[in-house]
């Protein structure tokens, strides 16, 4: 239908073989133009920006430049395209219709661009997909972000739009947990204090303030567990996480601190015969 009526302005328009001729150079003139300016645009600009902007902004202003060119050239040869856009916009229902994840998609691409509540190299977590790594890139239709064991993982737009996103971005320092249990024969405070000096001293990029933190955390069924907290610049958690541990377990050990394995206390009571 949208064919019909797009043949049959032409007719009514008398348009001839050099007009569409015209209409053809005034649209490749676009193409031309829309990639010198895309040309300009990532040699002078897209080097100022965000990634991601850069990006968006090189496919606006390309596609763009060749949409006006070729509205400027029906609209010289005297083509009136309100028919085709009524055809066209019934068509585009119908195939939204049937598309519509596909334009979901889309459109949540295009609000993540404008948003940005994540970055081009961010590094991410997306709880609710169990889903967590280096943000690679947003494109039109999907996500795709490298998992921490190297695997890359691909994301729809609509389900990392709509999903909670915890970034690590936005703050220059990050926290690292860890539970110590120790036994209850021995001095908390002489095992917070151990701990500490340890921490300060032998974890490198741990950091002074805010510096360690401790709390106990439970009377568990054989040890008084201790929740150890540490504060590092963000992209360290590589250089804190497999020492840390051990940094602990060899300070407690040279004091002499137990770090008690599971027991269990046996009953046996006595029968009268």
């Amino acid at each position: 239908m949208a064919f019909e009526i797009f043949d049959a302005q032409i007719m009514d328009s008398g348009m001839t073989v050099g007009s569409l001729l015209i209409t053809v150079i005034i649209v490749f003139l676009g193409v031309i133009i829309g990639r010198i300016a895309r040309l300009v645009f990532k040699k002078r600009f897209a080097p100022k920006m965000p990634v991601d902007t850069a990006k968006s902004l090189d496919k606006l202003i390309y596609y763009g430049i060749i949409i006006i060119f070729l509205l400027a050239a029906t609209a010289s040869q005297g083509i009136d395209i309100g028919g085709l856009v009524v055809a066209g916009g019934f068509m585009g229902i119908v195939i939204g219709f049937a598309a519509q994840s596909v334009v979901s998609n889309m459109i949540s691409g295009l609000f993540l661009m404008i948003e940005k509540p994540v970055r081009q190299g961010d590094n991410v977590e997306l709880p609710d997909s169990n889903v967590s790594g280096k943000l690679i890139d947003i494109s039109t239709f999907s996500s795709r972000i490298q998992q921490f064991d190297g695997t890359v993982v691909r994301i729809p737009n609509e389900k990392m739009f709509t999903s909670n996103i915890r970034t690590f971005a936005l703050s220059e320092i990050r926290r690292s947990d860890v539970t110590v249990g120790i036994a209850y024969k021995e001095n908390i405070k002489k095992a917070i204090v151990v701990m500490k000096d340890a921490i300060i001293k032998n974890v490198t990029y741990s950091l002074m303030e805010p510096g360690p933190t401790f709390w106990v955390t439970e009377l568990a069924d054989s040890s008084v567990n201790i929740w150890v907290r540490v504060w590092h610049p963000r992209d360290d958690l590589a250089e804190v996480m497999p020492i840390l541990l051990a940094v602990i377990k060899d300070a407690l050990d040279k004091e002499g601190i137990e770090i008690p394995f599971p027991q269990r206390v046996m009953w046996k009571g006595s029968s009268n015969e």
